[in-house]
């Protein structure tokens, strides 16, 4: 377990999950590509929360560079990066106090495979659940094993979005164009049937980079191919912001990148926060996490046209009363551990 220094003593380094983040680049808020649509909120908020408590947080290139400040062993959490840590322990020097995994195994299968050397060098490794559903807990040491809440910006709709009442009665799917590196549990596959069945009733638009790019490995796989058509036209190409396309239409087609127990990121977050219903497939245990009536559970139809003639033939006041309950979800118990995820990792 973390020992916990005197606040004025305890030094942690952040390593993020990408190198424009380093140089305290993950606590710019001002930088519009860096932090675009506050996703580096829940940082700034861990943060200001840690500092105020006088524990100082920087980038781990600060500590890479020996600028380390105080009498306080430091300490390293890693974001998900394999390629760094093992330098650090071996100077003896650092606390290796957390490491976080945030992507499933269908996209960084060498995270899984990672986890006996991570559990044995850090005192804290968090996943999305801690008992081996959808990966192995072959020669891991799982008392080190941690939930991982997936760390969301807001603790409210956003406003100026959610109350927009202009909207197409219409499923926007806002998703870069991936083939996953694994197919046990995927998903990808079952968002680009849905597109393609959507498609075919002229109800749905799609957004996200990489769609275009017919040449390249994201599409080196038969589910693009077989709905290449469909996609090429409903696709409206990037978007700078996802809320200002959300408040534009009734529906957002929700999937998670794979179906694995407790695997829940930032994609039903978003249409709450602009007040756009998810069409939502994930875990089996969401229920544990959001409650049943503010999203549309598209696992219990037969096909994806049948969904679309359910909903789209809801009326404007079963609508709303998702959108409301959508937040009072997110100002409630039940979202507080998604927007206090960094804090509460890094406070240890």
């Amino acid at each position: 377990m973390t020992e916990h220094l005197p606040a004025s003593r305890r030094q942690l380094f952040i390593d993020p999950t990408y190198p424009p983040f380093l140089n305290d680049g993950l606590f710019n808020l001002s930088d519009p590509i860096l932090n675009r649509d506050g996703q580096l909120i829940p940082c700034v908020r861990a943060r200001e929360s840690l500092e105020s408590a006088g524990i100082t947080v920087r980038t781990a290139d600060y500590l890479a560079r020996g600028e380390v400040s105080g009498t306080g062993r430091p300490e390293y959490i890693s974001m998900g990066i394999l390629g760094n840590f093992e330098a650090i322990a071996a100077s003896g020097s650092t606390r290796m106090s957390a490491f976080i995994i945030m992507e499933p195994p269908v996209v960084m299968p060498a995270l899984y495979e990672a986890l006996p050397r991570l559990t044995h060098v850090f005192d804290r490794v968090y996943v999305h659940n801690t008992e081996g559903a959808g990966y192995s807990l072959a020669n891991v040491d799982s008392t080190r094993l941690r939930k991982f809440y997936w760390p969301i910006p807001h603790a409210d709709v956003l406003t100026r979005h959610w109350s927009n009442r202009k909207r197409a009665k219409r499923v926007v799917v806002i998703n870069g164009s991936h083939n996953p590196r694994g197919r046990q549990g995927e998903l990808y596959s079952q968002r680009l049937h849905a597109m393609g069945e959507l498609a075919r009733v002229d109800a749905v638009d799609l957004y996200g980079m990489g769609w275009d790019r017919w040449w390249t490995r994201s599409a080196a796989w038969w589910p693009y191919w077989k709905n290449f058509r469909a996609i090429r036209s409903i696709y409206k190409g990037p978007c700078a912001s996802k809320f200002d396309v959300l408040q534009n239409y009734e529906f957002s087609l929700c999937l998670e990148n794979m179906s694995m127990r407790g695997y829940m990121t930032e994609k039903m977050f978003d249409a709450l926060y602009a007040g756009t219903i998810p069409l939502y497939w994930g875990p089996d245990d969401i229920l544990e996490y959001v409650p049943a009536d503010v999203f549309v559970d598209v696992k219990k139809y037969p096909s994806w046209s049948a969904m679309w003639k359910d909903v789209s033939s809801m009326p404007q006041h079963r609508l709303q009363a998702m959108r409301e309950s959508g937040r009072e979800f997110l100002r409630g118990p039940m979202a507080a551990p998604f927007v206090d995820s960094f804090r509460t990792i890094w406070e240890g």
